[in-house]
């Protein structure tokens, strides 16, 4: 009959490599290196696929304050606009709209805005939305969200759904 407390010395060899190999990995600096990829480059990737499809999507450049929609590699529209401060970042990376309001309250530390229009949250909080309380686009300004003009929030919006891509790069 076989023993169910001590394992086979077969067993308890592959059990003892198995260990030192994923100690090893965790522990090797190097190899941390060796598996990560930039999230430039997976942003770029994104920006690849997409312009293979017909999907539309939505990408925001911080570097000049631009944003343009897209239907695959089709440019339909670009505008100014503005993202979060330095001390305020706006996130970057390939997210996707999981909440959309015509209109809403956006309230966080050092600011309670009320019936904030077109409102298109892509990562928690961080959203899409239109800025009626200034004037400013082109230049980073927010608590980290993308403040459009009011008209141009609506077309956004009108145009976009729940799923559409947004890619945030810099």
């Amino acid at each position: 009959m076989k023993s169910l407390i001590s394992p086979s010395p077969v067993r308890l060899v592959t059990m003892l490599i198995t260990g030192a190999i994923v100690t090893l990995t965790i522990n090797n600096p190097i190899s941390s290196h060796v598996w990560a990829i930039p999230k430039s480059k997976t942003i770029q990737a994104s920006i690849e696929k997409l312009q293979k499809s017909e999907e539309r999507w939505i990408q925001i450049n911080l570097s000049k304050q631009r944003l343009i929609a897209w239907e695959g590699k089709k440019p339909v529209y670009a505008i100014l606009m503005s993202s979060g401060k330095k001390s305020t970042p706006t996130r970057v990376g390939t997210f996707k709209v999981q909440l959309m309001y015509k209109k809403t309250r956006m309230r966080g530390r050092g600011y309670d805005v009320p019936n904030v229009p077109h409102a298109m949250f892509y990562d928690g909080n961080y959203g899409i939305h239109g800025a009626y309380w200034h004037k400013r686009f082109g230049t980073p300004v927010s608590h980290g969200c993308v403040n459009l003009a009011p008209n141009h929030a609506k077309w956004l919006f009108d145009w976009s759904s729940i799923g559409t891509p947004v890619v945030i790069h810099k």
